[in-house]
């Protein structure tokens, strides 16, 4: 009963966004996200980018039809009184937290999470994993961190 498989996950990212939206609300604050505007296939009023990021508030007294997906999040705003679509694919968004004390989450860029490792201890290249590989990665800090 050795069966050797590799299990491919989806991201958790669309999961906890939707978590830590329905928590602020309850908490009665207000969800901001934070999403890097420059990442492909973002549709944001690029006006009010700054530093190629911009922070959209999606309460639902702020938007209408809000949809947080397992690959975008999308909803109709208002930015300067002006009605505009707003697209934001869940690998652009960089975080989520409440506007009135900071509580949420900021997420590292999943393009730089490392892949986990196949069952059988060798990497994607087929190489076999040695103390080279261990210890280039013994000095990254882990991808989860508490944001107060």
């Amino acid at each position: 009963m050795s069966e050797e498989f590799t299990m491919t996950m989806s991201s958790s990212r669309p999961y906890i966004v939707r978590a830590l939206y329905d928590w602020i609300i309850e908490n009665d604050c207000t969800p901001y996200i934070l999403v890097n505007a420059f990442a492909d296939d973002v549709e944001v009023p690029q006006e009010h980018v700054k530093d190629g990021q911009i922070i959209l508030n999606i309460s639902p007294s702020a938007v209408q039809s809000l949809f947080i997906r397992s690959e975008a999040i999308d909803f109709d705003g208002r930015f300067a009184g002006i009605p505009k679509r707003v697209y934001v694919p869940i690998a652009a968004v960089m975080g989520i937290y409440a506007k009135e004390n900071g509580q949420g989450m900021i997420f590292d860029s999943e393009a730089n999470l490392p892949k986990p490792p196949s069952p059988s201890g060798v990497d994607d290249s087929g190489d076999k994993k040695g103390a080279d590989s261990k210890s280039s990665n013994s000095g990254k800090k882990p991808a989860l961190r508490v944001v107060k």
